[in-house]
């Protein structure tokens, strides 16, 4: 299902310079997928731990 673009610009990009109408994670190819997953994965545990240790710094 394609998505109807928001203004002339988005059209634009889509015809012409072949940008995705939507960022369906599942439509893209398995290398990429598993790059984004990592990169997912470590910026949730980097702003957890981050999280983490301020709350530690601030008891201790």
């Amino acid at each position: 299902m394609e998505k109807k673009p928001f203004n002339d610009v988005d059209e634009y990009n889509q015809k012409h310079m072949g940008t995705p109408s939507s960022y369906n994670m599942k439509q893209m190819p398995k290398p990429i997928r598993i790059i984004g997953y990592i990169l997912i994965s470590f910026m949730t545990v980097a702003a957890t731990l981050l999280i983490l240790l301020i709350i530690l710094d601030k008891i201790f």
